[in-house]
């Protein structure tokens, strides 16, 4: 194979590739091998028909065309290792010249991955964060308990701290209309709780059942919401019902009615030892991205734009599927954040598409200089493995297939690139 290889672009490659007389001949006996099967000739069993025989008897516009596949597919991918070059979709082919089995060239135009300058990678200077529980944190699960568990009566009077207040309240903006995610039916909240913005739960406090009120506050600069931010609300409450809260006392049987334990001390132990494990798996979690996003940022690679898009696609999935659990539409969402879709997009998703591109490119080259692989038995554990989690046998069989044992051969590979950097 005579190969010419030229850079149009950072991300753009075009192969101009002259096939070798050799080369044509062994294509052509290997297309012929698999045409074979379909080929009866009188007097020969099958599977012994010589294969000048088979030639001469099978159709020939079939074979020219399985032959230039064959063809360009065996010489593409030779071109791919020889020039070392990462494509990101399926090439644009243009055949300059075709003698049928003795003459074949063609050039190919590619959309790849740019030379990737790894950084230091051994020393991405990422420190662990010390695992730590605090009296407060276990205090916080034993408050939630005790909520939980709580007795609830309805009282006829102004409602207190540490009351339930059933409350139907909409938020109106300066011109009097209706502000998204301002606005709730039989909402219960306890005051004092901190639940809602500051200020609101004050308002609220004094109300008895069938009271309304109306009041302005300003949301917080940090709201999560960021057409929310700083914005100011006119708020318009009614209150359905006040329940007086009563907590059970912390002792031994307060323990005992919650779990399966002897004393107050052996729940807090618990609850303890569930924290800390919690969060070494949150934290342990935090500094494998750290790391990761540290090392891309300091990652230099020209990416080609189907890839981002791609991943972009990606993103706006699970975004929706978010919003979807968060008991949203997407275009209330967008609402909530004051931008259109084109804006967000823009904003959010594309730098997060081509940050996650950049990260799986950066492992993968860490992969190949450092030889790390992913054996057989080690695929075909965790595709076992991944298999023992659906009961579904359509699930199961989705993982056979060849593009997705790829995808879970990617991944298994970017673990024990991260494995490598952590260690």
């Amino acid at each position: 194979m005579k190969l010419k290889s030229e850079r149009t672009e950072d991300t753009k490659a075009k192969l101009v590739i002259v096939a070798q007389d050799e080369e044509l001949q062994a294509i052509k006996q290997k297309t012929l091998q698999k045409l074979a099967p379909q080929v009866k000739v009188a007097g020969f069993r099958d599977g012994n028909v010589p294969m000048e025989v088979i030639e001469k008897n099978v159709d020939q516009q079939m074979l020219q065309s399985q032959f230039l596949d064959e063809a360009i597919n065996t010489l593409y991918i030779a071109a791919l290792k020889e020039e070392t070059l990462r494509p990101v979709a399926q090439p644009k082919v243009e055949i300059t010249k075709f003698v049928p089995f003795s003459s074949l060239e063609f050039t190919m135009e590619l959309d790849v991955v740019g030379e990737i300058k790894l950084p230091d990678y051994k020393k991405h200077g990422v420190t662990r964060k010390e695992t730590k529980v605090t009296v407060k944190d276990i205090n916080g699960v034993i408050e939630n308990l005790q909520t939980r568990t709580a007795e609830k009566s309805e009282v006829d009077r102004a409602a207190k701290t540490s009351d339930e207040v059933w409350i139907d309240f909409e938020g109106k903006d300066s011109k009097g209309e209706p502000v998204k995610g301002a606005d709730g039916k039989d909402y219960p909240l306890v005051i004092g709780s901190g639940t809602f913005i500051p200020g609101f739960e004050d308002e609220v406090e004094g109300m008895k059942a069938g009271d309304s009120k109306e009041f302005t506050l300003t949301f917080p600069k940090d709201y999560g919401a960021q057409a929310l931010q700083n914005k100011k609300v006119t708020f318009s409450v009614t209150v359905k019902k006040v329940n007086e809260v009563k907590k059970p006392e912390l002792n031994d049987e307060f323990a005992g009615k919650v779990g399966p334990f002897k004393s107050l001390d052996e729940l807090k132990e618990q609850i303890k030892k569930e924290l800390e494990h919690e969060a070494k798996h949150r934290d342990e979690r935090d500094y494998e991205a750290a790391v990761v996003n540290a090392l891309a940022d300091k990652t230099k690679v020209a990416i080609p734009q189907p890839l981002i898009d791609e991943q972009k696609q990606m993103v706006l999935q699970e975004v929706r599927q978010n919003v979807v659990q968060r008991g949203m539409t997407f275009e209330e969402f967008l609402a909530s954040q004051g931008l259109s879709e084109e804006d967000y997009t823009k904003k959010e998703v594309e730098p997060e598409a081509e940050r996650r591109v950049k990260a799986a490119l950066m492992l993968s080259e860490i992969a190949d200089k450092e030889g790390i692989d992913v054996s057989p038995e080690e695929l075909e554990a965790r595709i076992q493995a991944m298999k023992g989690q659906y009961k579904d046998p359509q699930m199961q069989a989705e993982l056979d297939k060849p593009e997705n044992r790829r995808e879970v051969n990617s991944r298994l590979r970017s673990e024990k690139v991260i494995a490598f950097l952590k260690s």
